[in-house]
């Protein structure tokens, strides 16, 4: 079974967000970097089927050189190979696009990207990969076991859970529940100097339209001050509720 895994380079959560150009681009000055949260669940993940199953692990990219670092880590993590797609990830469906060109050209089986990255929440890439690539799809994904080409998947619904069985090929939105925190990996000295010696390819991208273009960045409104209530003042809680909160 050959596996890929798509790997969003994304800032770290406690970083400090800015924006330039009149609040139209991300400004990346003093920004970490890491590996998008939902990617990690699903790379620990096919660390699994190559373990256990003998699987051929992949990692892909979109993005410039200074995404090199962090597909060098999946690789120490324990990827077999990188690829790295030369281009500036502008829209959902730009990613897709390229992604389906290295999902179609190396033949693979199973497609796992995170339901969504940390930084634009677009959560839209996986299912216009599989669309692309008349694969099947199986998005909120929070576990996954393969026999041969069949699939047996469990999703994340609204109040519960659902299993679904399928056939590769098969792309999932995976996150959390894949494997738990617990399992994730971090890469040991080993690892780092296995992987200075595994390929890291640079293709670049095949033409593709941009459909949509950022108009401007807003930060979250700073939080309001915190009004404390005598917890026997009831009649004030409600009347703040209903004048201030207008909740009620």
């Amino acid at each position: 079974m050959k596996i890929l895994v798509c790997i969003s380079h994304v800032p770290d959560t406690t970083s400090k967000i800015n924006f330039t150009d009149n609040n139209t681009k991300f400004d990346k000055n003093g920004v970490q970097f890491v590996i998008n949260p939902n990617d990690e669940f699903g790379l620990t993940r096919a660390m699994w089927f190559k373990e256990k199953q003998g699987a051929t692990l992949h990692v892909v990219n979109v993005g410039g050189p200074e995404t090199e670092p962090t597909l060098r880590k999946a690789l120490a993590i324990g990827a077999d190979e990188a690829i790295r797609v030369n281009a500036a990830p502008t829209d959902g469906l730009f990613v897709a696009k390229q992604l389906a060109k290295i999902m179609q050209d190396g033949a693979y089986d199973l497609v796992i990207a995170g339901r969504e990255s940390i930084d634009y929440n677009g959560g839209m890439v996986p299912g216009m990969l599989a669309a692309l690539t008349n694969a099947n799809f199986v998005n909120t994904c929070i576990q996954i076991d393969v026999d041969g080409n069949n699939v047996v998947a469990v999703r994340e619904i609204d109040g519960g859970k659902e299993t679904l069985k399928t056939t590769l090929p098969l792309v999932i939105g995976g996150q959390k529940g894949l494997v738990e925190e617990s399992d994730l990996r971090i890469p040991n000295m080993r690892g780092i100097m296995q992987a200075r010696q595994k390929p890291l390819h640079v293709v670049e991208a095949v033409s593709a339209a941009n459909e949509m273009q950022t108009l401007s960045f807003e930060k979250p409104a700073p939080k309001g001050a915190i009004k404390m209530v005598d917890a026997e003042n009831i009649d004030e809680l409600i009347r703040l509720l209903h004048t201030e909160a207008k909740v009620i």
